[in-house]
């Protein structure tokens, strides 16, 4: 006699006509088992849309980049708000989400964010390594090199991730299905990350000449870490506008809900729906809550005990820590240190 399943918040949305468009994230998992080279591994993992797997069929080489962007982008969003009350860690249940990254919230505008910019990255560096057969190295630039320089090396294929990654994470936002559309315009909305990850690409450039005088360089674009591209995007996200879908003329578009904000950008992240302030847990509304936090007793900004914590005080205990001292250079050459003990007080959240 079979169970009855009970539906997830994930499975009530695919119900009501909207797959979420970061449900591939759970390829971190599933995906890093599969060797990728049969067709037929595209139906074994779970958190794809039809067309996905389609696209995983004509594109079976790209599968690892796309599985690496996808533990990118959770381990990426965690280091980023690890010292805030929200801290990503709902990310690890993909493909089955809480409320915090299915309802509207400025963080599933992160999520949805991060993960567009990071399949793009994936995407196009693996194709400047030389891993995918269908593409190269990006195209030289089209500006005049300066008299100390000239193009050359092998820049990040920008375009190519862009175009590549688009075409996977923008498939479930294409459903025509009519369900949930302010949440699905939202989210294609925030796809425009990807403009901050296309205003990261900069010159790299290497020296040559007798004994390093970097007398000519040759130079590429290259995109910037994605550490450096989450902390944009986390900025974006401090100044998430909130808006509502609503008719504007003959169609809807998103616009603020406040009076006195200025018109939406293409860069700007929003939302649909105020956020919890994530102190306790409530399974409701996607939060674990912050009790049993680490947190810093000296700190004013969002990891300090008082803000983290919400008022509710902290426990301190003491932990010893094992760390390398007494360090000596010996020729040649290396470096030998001792092992060393000592105790340290921390702080969890009451």
């Amino acid at each position: 006699m079979g169970h009855l399943a009970v539906p997830t918040a994930a499975m009530l949305l695919c119900q009501l006509g909207l797959t979420t468009a970061i449900q591939w994230l759970a390829l971190a998992e599933n995906g890093s088992r599969v060797a990728w080279d049969r067709s037929h591994h595209c139906r074994l993992l779970a958190g794809l849309v039809p067309d996905q797997v389609q696209m995983c069929h004509r594109n079976l080489e790209v599968m690892h980049s796309i599985v690496q962007a996808a533990s990118e982008t959770k381990s990426i969003c965690q280091k980023t708000f690890a010292g805030m009350r929200w801290n990503c860690s709902s990310i690890q249940r993909a493909p089955s989400f809480g409320p915090d990254l299915l309802k509207g919230t400025r963080e599933s505008a992160f999520v949805h964010a991060l993960s567009a910019v990071t399949i793009a990255h994936s995407i196009a560096q693996a194709c400047a390594s030389g891993l995918l057969p269908l593409c190269s190295c990006g195209s030289v630039p089209s500006e005049v090199p300066g008299p100390d320089f000239r193009w050359g090396g092998c820049g990040d294929n920008l375009h190519y991730g862009l175009q590549l990654g688009a075409a996977f994470t923008d498939n479930p936002l294409k459903s025509s299905k009519l369900g949930l559309r302010a949440l699905r315009a939202m989210n294609q909305h925030n796809m425009a990350g990807r403009q901050v990850l296309s205003d990261s690409l900069h010159t790299n450039c290497k020296c040559h000449g007798v004994s390093g005088s970097c007398s000519v360089k040759t130079c590429w674009k290259a995109l910037l870490s994605l550490g450096k591209i989450a902390s944009e995007l986390k900025s974006k996200y401090l100044a998430a506008i909130r808006v509502s879908h609503r008719l504007v003329g003959h169609r809807k578009q998103l616009k603020p809900t406040e009076t006195g904000i200025r018109v939406v950008r293409e860069t700007d992240l929003v939302y649909l729906i105020n956020s919890p302030d994530y102190c306790m847990p409530n399974v409701h509304l996607g939060s674990v809550g912050t009790q049993d936090r680490q947190c810093n007793k000296t700190s004013a900004d969002s990891n300090g005990c008082n803000l983290l914590c919400c008022g509710r005080g902290y426990n301190a205990y003491m932990e010893e820590v094992v760390e390398r001292c007494h360090c000596k250079y010996r020729w040649c050459c290396y470096v030998v240190c001792k092992r060393c003990k000592r105790l340290v007080e921390r702080y969890v959240c009451k």
